[in-house]
């Protein structure tokens, strides 16, 4: 299933038959909107330095949340 299939889309066209708007239930929308930001702070945070996993953990640990 690719992914106009699974939001579900509804077009609104003019009077040509062309397609100028698009109606998503609102769940499927908030969704997308989800992903755009995600895909923001990736893009934002794509520079920054990692930490790997077991510094995560210690780090974790040290503070009292794992």
């Amino acid at each position: 299933m690719d992914l106009v299939e699974k939001i579900h889309p509804q077009y609104i066209t003019n009077m040509d038959g062309e397609k100028v708007s698009v109606v998503l239930p609102i769940k499927e929308f908030e969704s997308l909107l989800e992903d755009l930001e995600d895909l923001a702070t990736l893009a934002e945070r794509k520079n920054e330095a990692t930490t790997s996993h077991q510094d995560l953990i210690t780090e974790l640990k040290q503070d009292g949340l794992l």
